[in-house]
C-alpha cells in the first residue's frame, strides 16, 4: 500500500518537512516520535504542536501506522489516555513488529489510576497487550509493568497468579531495566511506585 507524501511544518522550527523524514533538516529535531523517551524533557507546548502535526497528517492518511503511533505517544505523554489508546489500537492493526505500541496501549488502559482500582476485564486486556509486546520483543520494562499489575491487582487482593509479581520482576531484571524507565512509567501512570517492587 503506497502512502502519499504529506507536506507539513516542523513543530519546532516551522521548516517544511514530510512524514517520511526522521529529523528536520534545519533544527535536527525528530519528525516522527516513536517512544516516550523522545518527549521526556520536551515542553508540553511542543508536545501539543507535534500532536497537531500528526493530526493534520492523519486527515490525509488516517490509517498510517507510524503517525497513529506517534500521535498516540504524544497523547500518552499528555495523559490523554483514552485518545492515546484509540490511536495505539489503530497503530496495532496489521502491525506485529512494534512492541512499544502494545506496551503503551497496556499503560493507557489504567487511565491514570492504580491497577488495584481497575476492573478484571481491563486487567485481562492489559495482560493481553503486555504478552503481545513480549512476544514481539521481550523487554525489562514490559515485565516490570507486568510485575506492577501482578502486585497491585492480584497480590494486594490475595489472588493467585502465575507468574507472580516477584517472578515477573526477576525476569525484568534479567532482561535489563533502568531507573529512568521505571521513573518514566510511574510518571505516565500518575501513581506512586510501590515499595515492594
Amino acid at each position: 500500500m503506497a502512502h502519499q507524501v504529506i507536506a507539513l511544518k516542523c513543530p519546532n522550527c516551522g521548516d517544511s518537512v514530510d512524514i517520511s523524514q526522521r529529523n528536520c533538516k534545519f533544527c535536527k529535531q525528530p519528525i516522527i516520535i516513536s517512544t516516550l523517551n523522545s518527549l521526556y524533557e520536551m515542553p508540553t507546548s511542543l508536545v501539543n504542536k507535534y500532536a497537531g502535526l500528526y493530526k493534520q497528517a492523519l486527515v490525509n492518511d488516517p490509517n498510517n501506522l507510524v503517525i497513529n503511533h506517534s500521535i498516540a505517544t504524544c497523547f500518552l505523554n499528555l495523559k490523554l489516555y483514552d485518545r492515546a489508546l484509540e490511536a495505539f489500537e489503530k497503530a496495532m492493526i496489521g502491525n506485529d513488529d512494534n512492541s512499544e505500541t502494545f506496551y503503551y496501549a497496556a499503560v493507557c488502559l489504567l487511565n491514570g489510576k492504580k491497577a488495584f482500582l481497575a476492573q478484571r476485564n481491563t486487567i485481562n486486556k492489559i495482560e493481553e497487550y503486555i504478552n503481545a509486546a513480549n512476544m514481539i520483543e521481550p523487554k525489562g520494562i514490559h515485565y516490570y509493568f507486568l510485575a506492577y499489575i501482578k502486585f497491585d491487582f492480584y497480590y494486594r487482593k490475595y489472588f493467585s497468579t502465575s507468574p507472580t509479581h516477584l517472578e515477573a520482576y526477576a525476569t525484568a531484571q534479567q532482561l535489563g531495566l533502568s531507573h529512568f524507565e521505571i521513573e518514566q512509567l510511574y510518571s505516565i501512570l500518575g501513581v506512586q511506585r510501590p515499595d515492594c517492587i
